[in-house]
C-alpha cells in the first residue's frame, strides 16, 4: 500500500494518514483483508465514523480514498 501512495507522489504525512485510516478500517471489520470486503462495509465503517466518532465530512472523503 505504501508503494501505491509513494507512486502518487503524495507526502509522507498523507502517507501516514491513509495507513493510519486502512489499519482502523481493518480492525473495524475483525481484521479481515480489504479486498475481501465490499462496499456495504466501506459504507458501514463511514457510517460509523459519522455517526459514533462524529467524523466531517471531509474526513470521511479522506476516508473512501484512503480505502
Amino acid at each position: 500500500m505504501r508503494d501505491r501512495i509513494r507512486f502518487k507522489h503524495n507526502s509522507l504525512s498523507t502517507e501516514s494518514t491513509c495507513i493510519s485510516w486502512i489499519k482502523q478500517f481493518i480492525i473495524f471489520n475483525d481484521e479481515r483483508h480489504p479486498t475481501e470486503m465490499g462496499t456495504a462495509k466501506v459504507e458501514r465503517f463511514l457510517t460509523y465514523l459519522a455517526t459514533r466518532r462524529h467524523a466531517s465530512s471531509s474526513t470521511q472523503n479522506q476516508v473512501l480514498s484512503a480505502i
